[in-house]
This record gives C-alpha cells, sequence and structure tokens, in this order.
C-alpha cells in the first residue's frame, strides 16, 4: 500500500527582468497520468513582446521583410512589424514550461494534432496561455506512461487567440 503525499510549492519565474515576465505560481509541484482529468485548465504568467528579441529571433530563423523591416513590414498583410511565428510558438513553450501545468517528467511532446496562428503578434503584445485537457489515456506500449491531449491556447493583452495548438503530452504514471 503506497502512501499518496500532495506537495505544494512556489515558482517565481526565472526569466530576466527585461523579457517583461512577473508571475508567481502555486500548484503541486508535479502531476501524474492519473492526476489529470478532461475539462482541468492551467493558465500562465504573461510576457510581453520586445522587438530587438523578436527581431532577432527572426534574423536567425524566419528572415522574412515583415519580420526585419518596419517599412516592408507596413506594406505587408500585417500592416506593421509582427513576430514570426515560430516566435510565438517559442515564447508559447516558454510559458507551458511556467505555468501550473508540471506534468512529471517534464512537457514531452509526442506530436500535434493542430497549430494554428489566427492573429499576428506584434512587438509589445503581452501574451499568455490557457491550457485544458481534452484527452487523457495509459499507453499501449509503455505501462509507465500515459498520454494527455491538451489544447493550448496563446493569447494577447486583449484576450484574443494569437496560437493555438493541440498536442499529446507523454507524462509519467504514478509509481506503484
Amino acid at each position: 500500500m503506497g502512501l499518496a503525499v500532495r506537495v505544494e510549492v512556489e515558482a517565481v519565474s526565472t526569466a530576466p527582468p527585461e523579457m517583461g515576465i512577473a508571475f508567481k505560481v502555486t500548484g503541486m509541484s508535479e502531476k501524474y497520468l492519473e492526476d489529470f482529468a478532461v475539462g482541468q485548465k492551467f493558465s500562465s504568467g504573461r510576457i510581453r513582446i520586445d522587438i530587438e528579441r523578436a527581431k532577432a529571433f527572426a534574423a536567425e530563423f524566419d528572415p522574412q521583410p515583415f519580420h526585419l523591416d518596419e517599412e516592408s513590414a507596413r506594406q505587408s498583410i500585417f500592416g506593421g512589424l509582427a513576430a514570426s511565428g515560430w516566435y510565438t510558438a517559442a515564447v508559447t513553450m516558454r510559458l507551458l514550461v511556467e505555468s501550473d501545468l508540471k506534468p512529471a517528467g517534464g512537457i514531452v511532446g509526442a506530436g500535434l494534432d493542430e497549430f494554428r496562428w489566427p492573429r499576428p503578434v506584434y512587438p509589445g503584445d503581452e501574451l499568455q496561455i490557457e491550457s485544458e485537457v481534452l484527452e487523457t489515456r495509459p499507453s499501449k506500449s509503455r505501462p509507465e506512461h500515459g498520454l494527455i491531449k491538451l489544447r493550448t491556447t496563446t493569447l494577447n493583452q486583449n484576450s484574443e487567440a494569437v496560437q493555438i495548438l493541440v498536442a499529446n503530452l507523454v507524462v509519467q504514471r504514478r509509481p506503484a
């Protein structure tokens, strides 16, 4: 017979102040597959999109004019400098890691079912995430693990969705 212990911890953002992150998350330190339920929701703090960081990312990984040059961006579909969608994805990952989700074994992706950018992200936007568990199931091939299907919506400061993804995460099962 095992003893179940719940531990409450406080996690404070370790991001540098210039990233504009200021939040504190309190919750269980690790959640096993058995701790997740359909409909359960998780959230994060906020990150402000800094123009220089967004441009540096774009220069290295998505060097398109509407991410790098303000004049070109004004003439584009975005009407102004827009952060790369891949930068938005990276910021979303950071927010997930620092959110109250905390799956045992870390955030380990097994694949995406959906990935959309319904609107652009602009410098100065403040992003946060809201995640909802859509499904949980034990793994057929690895009995010590399971999978959760998670919808994560990245929202700007106006509560408008800027990214929506549905991911399958590998999560450890509670040890016997």
